[in-house]
């Protein structure tokens, strides 16, 4: 395969990486998913990940099929990065696609749960001493040392279901002797505490390469001992010899000279022939050391070979658990057959979890043919099996993060991944809009989302639609019958769909297989905080809050002109229904 043929690379990109890696080596980056190698060739980061997005998930990437699908995809991918356990595993992570079969999604889960529930039993040293060969693995770049160690660090905490499973047949015996190897090794030398004696002999070798360096003062040093004739010198050089190093007796006298002109002569012949004979002594010692060190390692190849190819993967698997564990997600249901549907129970917004958002309330939701028999307490009917529904109700009544949460819930679930529900049912879909509300009221906006949001419908494929405030971008009038025409383009198409808007009451009547559903606001807090029961009621229309916000002003005003002018405001919106809200929030006003 050329290189060119991959998405996103150009002539320019294809020289770079030859250049720099090499044909053979880029195309398995590339097929591999190797964000760092591409990176390290001189890519941009995100445009690497790109270009790995494509190449790995092939036709996933297109389930997103629109700019705030993708936002919301890589939204979600940011959060579980942050889990990761390697910069390899959040490289990984980075390039994960929506996958094109059942098949695919159901293994993926299957080994991130295993991973998750093995992570999960585990005490916490243990836990910390994995993540601590993790660290290392990741430091030393993915060496064979490192990732040995990381294998017996699993090992030794006894994961073995799973993905753990790649390792859990290895004899840690084997993979120790193996780790002892590697570590003693670097390339073909031996390195620094691997053999005592090896060390002995470098250790003498730098001491009598210290006294070479500084002769002529260890020369004068003597001289100023008293040493008077030619046998005092040489003795007090052998005794300073035998004193400052391990050379033997015999050493040193086979490396003196019997014919010396002078001092110096002497000492500098005598420091020569010994760092000639260690110099020589350290090589055989190391040759002899390696070769048994790398027969250690062939004995142990295999083992090797088996950690080093799993414990990747295990790095992938176990940071996605530990973002599942973070956020208590679970295993969503993929409907068989023509069922088409979305369905939450105790739906939690990962963006508000991130945010360690204590008031989040968890919602439950449904579209098309689903399975929610019961509800949770709090909710107070089973939602209807339309397959589109109208969304409405009070401002900041979290309209718009029901729809991001729908949307996080079905991205994970195509990813292969638990999701952030109790219960949850998902019919993989082969376009997702999603289309948050942008407040840009011109003709080229409108425009541009009617270009993003209605081809996916005409495509024949299943198409999942979330669309939040569409009358934002045109006038309300023509907003509703646009509003209308994609509800019922949606319904005709046999999509599911949720589209918030504030003109419900202008969109009827509305097709038989769609509803509308509403968020209610129930007051205010003594804090003047606005109280929103954030769970929809289904087959109702949600009712805006003014009278809350205006109560809120009328209660903030800094002065009695100001309060004046609000409670014009009040008489609009009802000055009863004000004056009852401040009394329910134990506030009064001031005459």
């Amino acid at each position: 395969m050329r290189l060119e043929e991959y998405w996103g690379v150009g002539p320019k990109t294809r020289a770079t990486l030859v250049d720099e890696l090499g044909r053979e080596r880029a195309i398995e980056a590339i097929e591999s998913g190797d964000v760092r190698a591409l990176a390290d060739a001189g890519l941009a980061r995100g445009r690497a990940t790109r270009i790995l997005r494509r190449a790995t998930g092939g036709d996933g990437i297109d389930v997103l099929a629109t700019g705030d699908a993708r936002s919301a995809y890589k939204d979600l991918l940011d959060l579980a990065v942050e889990h990761a356990v390697t910069q390899r595993a959040a490289d990984r992570i980075r390039v994960l696609t929506p996958l094109t079969s059942r098949e695919a999604m159901t293994d993926r889960l299957d080994d991130v749960l295993a991973a998750r529930d093995a992570w999960a039993a585990l005490e916490d040293a243990d836990r910390e001493a994995v993540l601590e060969a993790y660290e290392r693995y990741d430091e030393r770049e993915e060496s064979e040392h490192a990732a040995v160690e990381a294998a017996l660090a699993l090992l030794e905490a006894g994961v073995d279901s799973g993905p753990f499973a790649a390792i859990a047949g290895l004899e840690r015996d084997r993979l120790a002797e193996a780790a002892e190897a590697l570590a003693a090794l670097d390339g073909g030398r031996v390195r620094e505490g691997a053999d005592e004696e090896l060390d002995r002999l470098r250790d003498t070798l730098g001491a009598i390469e210290d006294m070479d360096a500084n002769a002529l003062e260890l020369i004068e040093d003597l001289r100023s001992d008293g040493v008077r004739d030619v046998d005092q010198f040489r003795d007090a050089f052998e005794d300073r010899l035998l004193t400052e190093t391990e050379v033997t007796i015999d050493q040193v006298r086979g490396a003196m000279p019997a014919d010396a002109t002078d001092a110096t002569d002497f000492v500098g012949t005598t420091l020569r022939t010994l760092r000639s004979d260690l110099t020589a002594a350290i090589d055989e010692r190391e040759v002899l050391v390696a070769s048994d060190l790398k027969g250690t390692l062939a004995e142990n190849r295999d083992a090797v070979d088996r950690a080093v190819d799993a414990v990747d993967d295990i790095a992938l698997h176990l940071s996605l658990a530990r973002f599942a564990l973070e956020y208590d997600c679970t295993r969503p249901a993929f409907l068989e057959g023509d069922d088409d549907a979305v369905s939450v129970v105790n739906a939690r917004n990962l963006t508000l979890a991130a945010r360690d958002d204590e008031s989040v309330q968890p919602v439950t939701y449904a579209l098309g043919e689903h399975g929610v028999a019961s509800v949770p307490d709090g909710v107070d009917s089973v939602p209807g099996e339309e397959r589109v529904a109208v969304l409405t109700g009070a401002n900041s009544g979290g309209k718009t993060t029901l729809l991001e949460t729908l949307c996080q819930v079905v991205l994970l679930a195509t990813m292969g991944l638990p999701v952030p529900a109790d219960r949850a049912e998902v019919t993989p879909v082969d376009s997702l809009v999603f289309h948050r509300r942008h407040a840009s009221f011109n003709a080229g906006v409108l425009e541009s989302t009617l270009r993003s949001i209605v081809p996916p419908l005409s495509s024949g494929g299943r198409t999942l639609m979330l669309v939040d405030e569409f009358e934002a971008i045109t006038e309300p009038g023509s907003a509703a019958d646009l509003l209308h025409g994609l509800v019922t383009l949606s319904v005709d198409r046999e999509a599911l769909g949720v589209f918030v808007t504030h003109l419900a009451d202008d969109l009827e009547p509305l097709p038989p297989e769609a509803r509308v559903d509403g968020i209610f606001a129930e007051g205010l807090n003594p804090d003047l905080e606005l109280l929103v029961d954030y769970q929809p009621r289904f087959g109702t229309v949600g009712r805006s809050t003014p009278e809350f916000i205006v109560s809120r002003l009328v209660a903030n005003a800094s002065d009695r002109s100001e309060r004046a002018g609000f409670e014009t405001l009040g008489e609009a919106v009802g000055n009863e229904v004000v004056q009852r809200t401040l009394a329910d929030a134990r506030w009064t006003t001031d005459e």
